[in-house]
């Protein structure tokens, strides 16, 4: 694991044999010889478009299902004192799946699986309405 470190090139004639890497903190770059690589992207959720419209957490995830039932508006009210299905946001009847929300496990398969979930979910909002 490398922090604060930003890949700058992938290098390999037929497989990935070494990538250049540059320190983000202090410029220093470097090649690191590898034969894999994995990317984990979503760490830094770009939300604050929706900070006026749905509860977040001080990162900037959106809370959802209890977190979300629990978020307070304006300090001092709940917003939702209802049943919250567990994507549901601090607003009824939207949903939030995968990288976005507080808690997600932060891997592909998992944000499609709650985008499945999500769809179930919605469905059955529209039924309780």
């Amino acid at each position: 694991v490398h922090r604060h470190t930003e890949i700058r090139a992938v290098h390999g004639e037929k497989y990935l044999e070494a990538i250049a890497v540059e320190d983000n903190r202090t410029g220093d770059q470097d090649t690191v010889r590898v034969r894999a690589l994995f990317v984990f992207i979503g760490a830094v959720p770009h939300t604050g478009w929706l900070a006026d419209a749905i509860a977040l957490d001080d990162h900037g995830f959106v809370l959802t299902g209890v977190d979300a039932i629990h978020a307070r508006a304006d300090g001092s009210l709940p917003i939702n004192g209802g049943l919250s299905r567990t994507l549901e946001t601090s607003l009824p009847g939207l949903f939030a799946a995968g990288d976005i929300r507080r808690g997600s496990v932060k891997r592909v398969a998992s944000a499609v699986g709650e985008g499945a979930m999500a769809v179930r979910q919605i469905h059955e909002y529209f039924e309780r309405s």
